[in-house]
């Protein structure tokens, strides 16, 4: 697989691994409008992970005729070191507070990075941004209002924010290191280095955490000279639930409806 298409699949994980931590959620959230709510955020990032897997598809078969890829491949049959997203999408949900804060941090990510992709010389990585773009918006208003309404709540619900930020903050960074399939995808014009967003992206989140009454953030990029999702060194917590969505396709091979 070249560097531009593990820039392609990259995008792909996140949406895909993120969705299905959320869909994890449902017939369990608090309550049954914000369950449907974000049963409906999973189905979206599903989605767009289908765009980005189709198109990495598309490109390997075309410069390697005979690997015959699909976007099924793609998805159910790697392995968890060929899985190339962030860290802190595959982190277990949790509490409420925790997969809210995880939404709110990604989605902020990628409402900053659609918008530069939308420039992306790649036609069809423009497009995705395009159609993808009006649903992360509303990903980041959904989330964003739930943080504020969990930070500036009760006292518990504030204890339960601050925990969040302590397990989560520390894997920001890696959103903003780039790796060699970045440097190719902004060398070529199909894409940019996450570490233009970094400043942008910061000055929001902080904002919102000072309306929810939550500490501010800082960035340290020390935390990920172990750890690189992207380089396909994952947490344990990656092999567990590859292992719960891959099962179907890995003890029935090409099944099909």
């Amino acid at each position: 697989m070249d560097l531009l298409s593990n820039y392609i699949v990259h995008h792909a994980d996140n949406a895909l691994i993120l969705g299905h931590r959320n869909s994890e959620w449902t017939g369990h959230g608090p309550i049954l409008e914000q369950d449907i709510a974000l049963s409906n955020i999973a189905l979206d990032l599903i989605g767009q992970a289908r765009y980005f897997y189709q198109l990495a598809a598309r490109r390997i078969n075309e410069l390697e005729p005979e690997q015959n890829i699909s976007e099924d491949d793609l998805a159910y049959l790697r392995d968890g070191n060929e899985f190339k997203n962030f860290i802190l999408v595959e982190q277990p949900n949790g509490d409420w507070a925790r997969t809210i804060l995880r939404q709110y941090y990604f989605s902020s990510f990628q409402l900053l990075l659609y918008r530069e992709l939308l420039k992306s010389r790649h036609v069809e990585l423009a497009a995705i941004a395009e159609k993808s773009i009006k649903e992360t918006r509303y990903h980041v208003k959904w989330s964003s209002e739930w943080v504020v309404r969990l930070g500036d709540g009760t006292p518990e619900s504030h204890s339960r924010m601050i925990n969040a930020q302590e397990d989560l903050s520390p894997l920001i960074s890696e959103l903003f290191i780039p790796v060699n399939f970045d440097y190719e995808a902004a060398e070529s014009g199909a894409g940019i280095l996450p570490e233009g967003l970094e400043e942008e992206w910061l000055w929001t989140v902080n904002q919102l955490l000072e309306t929810a009454t939550l500490p501010p953030l800082s960035i340290e990029k020390k935390h990920f000279q172990i750890l690189s999702g992207k380089n396909g060194v994952h947490s344990e917590h990656l092999g567990f639930l590859l292992a719960e969505m891959q099962f179907l396709q890995r003890a029935y091979p090409g099944c099909t409806w």
